[in-house]
C-alpha cells in the first residue's frame, strides 16, 4: 500500500470520521460518494450553460467542444490541487477545513486572503447580476407573450425578478427554500432531458460542420465559470473524513457529468440555428441563439422547454450564490446579530444587482465574463497553486500530492491563469 513519505499512512484511509451525539451514543456519518458527486455535479450545473451556446457559436461545434474538454481538464487538476491543499491542512491543523478562504488566511496570509475575499465577493456580485439581468429578461419576455402585451421597459424584468425572488428568500422558512429550490432542480432535469429530446430533432448537419478556430479565446472566461465547482470542494473533503481516494473520484466524475451534458446541450443548440436565424438578427452585437429559440422560431415546444430550462437553471443558480453572499457577509462580521436573512442583509445583497441590471440591461454576458475572467481565474488557477506550492516546500514528511508534476504542473496552472485574464481583456 503506498504511504506517504516518512509517515506510515496509506493514502486511501480517512483522516478522521464524521461522528455526532445521537441520544445515547456516538453514531458515525460518513458522507457516501454518491452523495458528494451529487453535489459536486448539482453545483456545477447552473446558469452558466446559459452563456455557453452565444460564445461557442462563432467558433463552432468542433472547436468548442474541443476547448470545453480542455477547460474541464483544467477545472478537475485545480479542483485536485484545492483538495490537496485542503487535506494537508487537516493533517496540519488536526480540525477538519474550515473553507477556501480560511484556508488561504492560514497558508498565505492575510494580504492574500483579502485578495481571495475581493475576488469571491466580485465572484458573487458578478453572477448575481448576470441571473438577474438574464432572468429579468426571460420573465418580461413570456409576461408579454403569454398576456400579448407590447414590449415592456426591460428594466421591470429585471426588477421583478429580483423583488420576486427577495421576497421568497426574505419570508421563507429554511426548510421552505430547501423543498421549492429541490423541485426547482427536478424541473430544470425534467426541461433538459425533454430539451435534448426534441432538439435532436431539429438538429441540421451542415450547422455542425462550421468552425472556426480562430473565435474561441472569447468563449475561454464563460467555459471557466459554467465548469466552476471549487468553492465546495473543502465541504467535499470533509463530508467523505479526508478519505484521498473518494475525494479524487468524487470530483472527477462529479464534474465529468456536467461536462457531458454541456457536450450534449452545446451541440444541440448550435445544431439547430439556421443561417436563415443569423440573417435576421445579423445586426446584434452579441447573437444569443436560445433567444431565437425561446421565441419559437425552431417549433413553439422547443422554445417553451428552452424558456423553461432556462428560467428555472437561473433561480436555482440565483438561490445557491444568494446563500453564498449571505454566509460570507456573516463570516465578515456584518450583521451577525441580525436574523438569518435580514432587512438591511438582503438588501445589500439585491440592491446592487438589481441597480445594474436596470442601469444595463444586457449586461449578462459582461458580468459572466468578468467573473471568469478574474475571480474564477485567481480563486480556481492562482490561488491553489500557489498554496500546494507553500505546502509542499514547507510541510514535505506530511505532504499529499493529489496532482502528479511538480512544481512545473503548479507553474503551468497559475500559468493558464494568467492567460486567461490576459485574453479577457485583450
Amino acid at each position: 500500500m503506498k504511504t506517504i513519505d516518512k509517515l506510515n499512512v496509506p493514502e486511501t484511509t480517512r483522516l478522521f470520521s464524521n461522528v455526532s451525539f445521537d441520544g445515547n451514543k456516538f453514531v458515525r456519518k460518513p458522507g457516501s460518494v454518491f452523495g458528494s458527486t451529487a453535489l459536486i455535479a448539482g453545483t456545477t450545473v447552473g446558469a452558466g450553460i446559459l452563456a455557453l451556446p452565444a460564445v461557442t457559436l462563432p467558433s463552432g461545434v468542433l472547436p468548442s467542444t474541443a476547448l470545453l474538454i480542455g477547460v474541464w481538464l483544467y477545472a478537475v487538476i485545480s479542483a485536485l490541487l484545492i483538495a490537496e491543499v485542503t487535506l494537508n491542512g487537516m493533517r496540519y491543523n488536526g480540525r477538519a477545513s474550515n473553507g477556501l478562504l480560511a484556508m488561504v488566511e492560514s497558508t498565505l496570509g492575510g494580504v492574500e486572503a483579502k485578495a481571495a475575499g475581493a475576488a469571491y465577493l466580485f465572484l458573487h456580485y458578478a453572477l448575481l447580476i448576470a441571473y438577474v439581468s438574464q432572468g429579468g429578461e426571460i420573465l418580461i419576455s413570456a409576461v408579454e407573450r403569454i398576456w400579448d402585451l407590447p414590449a415592456l421597459p426591460t428594466w421591470m424584468g429585471s426588477t421583478g425578478f429580483a423583488l420576486m425572488f427577495g421576497a421568497i428568500l426574505y419570508l421563507g422558512r429554511d426548510k421552505f427554500i430547501e423543498r421549492l429550490n429541490s423541485l426547482f432542480v427536478a424541473i430544470v432535469i425534467a426541461s433538459f432531458v425533454g430539451l435534448l429530446l426534441l432538439g435532436v430533432t431539429q438538429v441540421h448537419p451542415d450547422s455542425l460542420l462550421s468552425q472556426d478556430w480562430g473565435a474561441l479565446p472569447p468563449a475561454l472566461s464563460v467555459m471557466l465559470v459554467a465548469l466552476f465547482f471549487h468553492n465546495i470542494v473543502p465541504v467535499v473533503a470533509t463530508q467523505l473524513e479526508g478519505d484521498a481516494g473518494k475525494v479524487r473520484q468524487s470530483i472527477v466524475v462529479g464534474s465529468a457529468i456536467p461536462l457531458t451534458m454541456f457536450l450534449l446541450w452545446n451541440a444541440v443548440i448550435l445544431g439547430s440555428v439556421t443561417p436563415t436565424m443569423l440573417e435576421n438578427i445579423s445586426g446584434s452585437s452579441v447573437f444569443d441563439p436560445l433567444q431565437v429559440l425561446r421565441a419559437g422560431d425552431a417549433g413553439q415546444w422547443l422554445g417553451i422547454l428552452v424558456t423553461v430550462f432556462s428560467e428555472f437553471a437561473i433561480a436555482t443558480s440565483f438561490i445557491g450564490f444568494f446563500y453564498g453572499l449571505r454566509d460570507l457577509f456573516k463570516d465578515m462580521n456584518l450583521f451577525s446579530d441580525a436574523p438569518t436573512v435580514s432587512l438591511p442583509l438582503i438588501s445589500l445583497i439585491l440592491f446592487p444587482p438589481m441597480g445594474f441590471s436596470a442601469i444595463n440591461p444586457n449586461i449578462f454576458y459582461t458580468a459572466l465574463d468578468y467573473a471568469g475572467t478574474f475571480s474564477v481565474s485567481i480563486l480556481g488557477g492562482i490561488i491553489p497553486a500557489t498554496i500546494a506550492w507553500k505546502q509542499r516546500d514547507k510541510y514535505k514528511e506530511l505532504n499529499q500530492s493529489l496532482v502528479p508534476g511538480g512544481k512545473v504542473m503548479l507553474v503551468i496552472m497559475i500559468g493558464i491563469a494568467i492567460m486567461a485574464i490576459v485574453l479577457g481583456n485583450w
